[in-house]
Order: C-alpha cells, then sequence, then structure tokens
C-alpha cells in the first residue's frame, strides 16, 4: 500500500551518540517530496551524521528516521529507497563507464534480465549526457566526467531519494558552477528529493530550495535561501552564511534606539529590538555604500581603506573607521561613479540604510 506521507524524510526526535561523543541532538526535520535540501554548516556541526543516517550507515541512537512515512531504524542501507553520490565518487578503476553504471542493478534480486540492465544503463548515460561514453575506462574521464559517472550510478537504481555528500568538493570553480546547474537542472527534471550534504555557502544557497543550518549537532535555522540569507535566526546564521561586520552596540532602554561603540546612536526598528543591554549590529558588505564624500540621508561613519580585493565587476575594500573597528565592504564598481578603484590609504565614508541592519542579543553570540 502506497504512503500518504507528503515528507520523503523526516526526522522525530532524533539524537546519535559516540560513546560520550553527541553528535546530533534532538533533531526535528520533515523535507517535503520532491524537495532539494541542503545541509549546511561548519565540520563536525552533524550534517554528515544525519546524511548517514538517511542513507542508513548509521542509526539513530533515540528517535526515529522516515522515508516516505516508513521508518527506517534498523534498516540497512541496501534495502532502503535511498542511494548516495559520495565525495570522492568510489567508481571502480577497473570497470568502464557501462559496468560501473550497471553494478547496482546487478545485484538486485529477483535478476533483471541482461536487455534490462542494458536499456536502463543507457537512459543513465543520456540523462547524465555522456552517451557515448559507455565503453570508456574511468581513469580516462575528467572530474566532472567521473562525477556524472557517478550520478549515473546513483540514479540508474531509481531511488526515492538521492543522498550528495559533497560532490563538487574536489572541482575547479569553473566546472564546480557548471555542475551546480546541471545538478539542479537533474533534480527539477526526475523531480525527486536530492539532500546535499556542504559546508560552502555559496553552493548551498545557489542550489537548493531549502537550506538547513546546522552548528553543533543542532538546527539553527531551517527555510528558504533568500529567508536564511536576508533575515538571519541568530549571530551565527549571520556569520556562517555570507559574510558580515558586527558592530558592538546597547539596547538603550526605550527599546528604541541603538547606541553604538562610538557614541553615535541609529534607530531600531521593531524587528529589530532586542532586550535592553549589550547587542551586536551586523551589517551585510554589500549594505554598505562606500563613497568619497558624506551623504546626510543615512548613518554615516568615516575611514580609512587598507586593503582591496579586485574582483572584476566589483571590489571588496577593508575599512577601518575609529572606535566602531575594521569593515568589510563589496562595491560594485557601476555604483562608485568613478573612473578609478579606490586605492589603499584613501578616507572614505561608510553610508548604510538602518533598517538593513540585523540586531542580536550580545549574550546569542556564542
Amino acid at each position: 500500500m502506497a504512503s500518504a506521507s507528503l515528507n520523503d524524510i523526516e526526522f522525530r526526535a532524533v539524537t546519535k551518540t559516540y560513546g560520550s561523543v553527541i553528535a546530533v541532538t534532538d533533531i526535528n526535520l520533515e523535507v517535503p517530496k520532491g524537495a532539494f535540501l541542503a545541509l549546511l554548516g561548519p565540520s563536525g556541526c552533524g550534517k554528515t551524521t544525519c546524511l548517514r543516517m538517511i542513507g542508513g550507515f548509521e542509526q539513530p541512537s533515540e528517535g526515529a528516521v522516515l522515508i516516505d512515512g516508513r521508518e527506517m531504524n534498523g534498516v540497512p542501507a541496501y534495502r532502503r529507497p535511498v542511494n548516495m553520490v559520495f565525495q570522492h565518487y568510489a567508481l571502480f578503476p577497473h570497470f568502464n563507464v557501462e559496468q560501473n553504471i550497471a553494478y547496482g542493478l546487478k545485484q538486485m534480486r529477483p535478476r533483471m534480465a541482461s536487455g534490462d540492465i542494458t536499456r536502463r544503463v543507457a537512459e543513465a548515460l543520456e540523462m547524465v549526457r555522456l552517451d557515448g561514453f559507455s565503453k570508456r575506462r574511468v581513469h580516462e574521464m575528467s572530474g566532472g566526467q567521473q562525477q556524472r559517472v557517478a550520478l549515473a550510478r546513483a540514479l540508474v537504481n531509481r531511488p526515492s531519494v538521492l543522498l550528495l555528500d559533497e560532490p563538487l568538493a574536489a572541482l575547479d570553480k569553473k566546472l564546480r558552477s557548471a555542475m551546480q546547474i546541471e545538478l539542479q537542472t537533474l533534480q527539477r527534471d526526475l523531480g525527486i528529493t536530492f539532500v546535499l550534504v556542504t559546508h560552502d555557502q555559496e553552493e548551498a544557497l545557489s542550489m537548493a530550495d531549502v537550506v538547513c543550518v546546522m552548528s553543533a549537532g543542532r538546527i539553527r535555522q531551517l527555510g528558504k535561501p533568500q529567508e536564511i540569507y536576508d533575515h538571519p535566526a541568530d549571530l551565527f546564521v549571520a556569520d556562517f552564511v555570507g559574510k558580515t561586520n558586527r558592530v558592538s552596540a546597547v539596547m538603550e532602554a526605550d527599546g528604541a534606539t541603538l547606541r553604538l561603540s562610538d557614541g553615535s546612536a541609529i534607530p531600531a526598528l521593531e524587528r529589530q529590538r532586542v532586550a535592553s543591554g549589550e547587542a551586536i549590529v551586523a551589517i551585510r558588505p554589500e549594505a554598505i555604500r562606500l563613497t568619497r564624500t558624506a551623504s546626510p540621508k543615512d548613518s554615516v561613519f568615516s575611514g580609512t581603506v587598507t586593503h582591496r580585493i579586485f574582483l572584476g565587476s566589483s571590489a571588496e575594500y577593508a575599512v577601518t573607521v575609529p572606535e566602531l573597528g575594521d569593515f568589510l565592504v563589496t562595491a560594485d564598481r557601476r555604483t562608485l561613479n568613478e573612473n578609478d578603484l579606490i586605492e589603499p590609504g584613501e578616507k572614505v565614508f561608510l553610508a548604510f540604510d538602518p533598517a538593513t541592519a540585523h540586531v542580536f542579543s550580545a549574550s546569542s553570540a556564542a
């Protein structure tokens, strides 16, 4: 009987321990059918442990993992409707492409007819745009081609869920960007659930439609990429997802005024209000306008450029502001209204709209 579950994956109060080490704690998570989920976080945050519990390579110490509404606790990996693409692909070097892809089909019971295996392998190769490569040896292929072979091998069994364990980490930047687009296209075409583990914020934001930010074995925020970036739940998320500038401040007793460490004040909107006392104001580098002349419209600080990184269409500047510290500013060259880049040593002004800032209690900085 088919499951009526709306979710392909569920974690219900899942905890995983290794002896005295707690890898993940009380994880509750629902992944809708056909979603592209990214588990994002620093090394040791528990994201790979979660992936391995979905795949059946680890079992929960407490709680339950469900796939398509069925509890998977105790079910071995080979009996789950799941396949995984590993970081280093784990292809068989003594097999050609066709043999690598067909391997899983040949292990199925009852046995598939050889004609059906050949047809399924051809379909998988076409899916990843490797038609004509069936007899090619793995060592004769580029990194991107090997990754496609690993994808084809994982998809040929038609899993309900595809797990991706940092599959792009070994690729160069240009190829990684191309493969990100290919994976998105493939996921949309197939309509199956993808779960990606990564520590690369740009990769998670650009590929997934749901991002789960993890730290110290817990979920810090779950949401759409834009929501995660524009409305971080706490200071950890603001720091980890993208870049941010921290400014020490005090929320005054009126709850509507933030007093910065240089003595200046900026208004706090309703959504920015935290308990009175020490606070942290977080400002994204692209939310700051860098100019050679002061603007009276917004909060303005003066400082000195100490470093510049030229990025082509934009540039990143490190600016030291007395009593406030160092700021990172990303400036689109077209918005500078200047024919030349600002040089280190120049005096500049930093302007930002206080409404673009995120405010957190200093006690939540851990």
